[in-house]
């Protein structure tokens, strides 16, 4: 009789076992997918945005772009092709902030590392100065990883297009010519589609939390 009511008993636990798995897999189905917003230029600070564009709600993406990488390679739209990435604006000389969004991205480029799904991308807002040299010697001093992170520099006119009329990440500053720029601590969420999914505080080790949470959002998206 002991030995009956110890077999029903590991058949119950059994039981027990398969009905909470099949509760919880039933629960992540149904629970509500959290969706990120599509940003638009209207949506965003008008001091990030080019004037032409600012009322524009819908449809907005990255515009292609052909730049030089710390390579000397050229890098295009096609290199980002069915990737997500995160984007920003920096410079190697800059003393402020962008060491502390150069280190904070290197910890992004640590968690995706072995994520085929995702890659990083630095545009220089002072390409005069960023030459492919500079770029080379800036990459192997912050550790970047040539496979996931490129840092590019190129014609000033068309970061600064880009800068302002895809990624709406710098301010214009107007004073030493009709493409100088003021970039901002901006990390830009950017999905398959070349649409903006998210912005966050490159100096703020939390944001990176926030960036990586919405990136795994992102990713769960494409997953279904």
């Amino acid at each position: 009789m002991r030995a009956f009511f110890k077999q029903f008993r590991l058949l119950g636990l059994t039981l027990l076992g398969i009905g909470s798995v099949v509760l919880f897999l039933f629960y992540n189905a149904m629970k509500p997918q959290r969706k990120l917003p599509v940003f638009s230029p209207a949506m965003v600070n008008e001091e990030l945005v080019a004037e032409d564009i600012r009322h524009v709600r819908k449809y907005h993406t990255i515009a292609d772009f052909s730049l030089t990488n710390q390579n000397g390679e050229t890098v295009t739209q096609e290199d980002y092709k069915d990737k997500i990435y995160v984007a920003d604006f920096f410079f190697t000389t800059c003393p402020t902030i962008c060491p502390i969004m150069t280190k904070n991205m290197a910890t992004i480029q640590e968690a995706i590392l072995e994520d085929d799904d995702v890659m990083l991308l630095s545009h220089s807002v002072t390409p005069e100065i960023d030459s492919v040299a500079q770029l080379k010697k800036y990459a192997l001093e912050k550790g970047v990883n040539d496979a996931k992170w490129n840092l590019v520099t190129g014609d000033k006119k068309q970061i600064y297009e880009l800068a302002r009329k895809s990624y709406l990440a710098v301010k214009t500053d107007g004073d030493g010519g009709p493409y100088d720029m003021i970039h901002t601590e901006n990390f830009i969420l950017v999905d398959k589609k070349q649409r903006i999914r998210g912005f966050y505080d490159g100096t703020q080790a939390e944001e990176m939390d926030r960036l990586l949470e919405d990136l795994d959002a992102l990713k769960a998206s494409y997953a279904k």
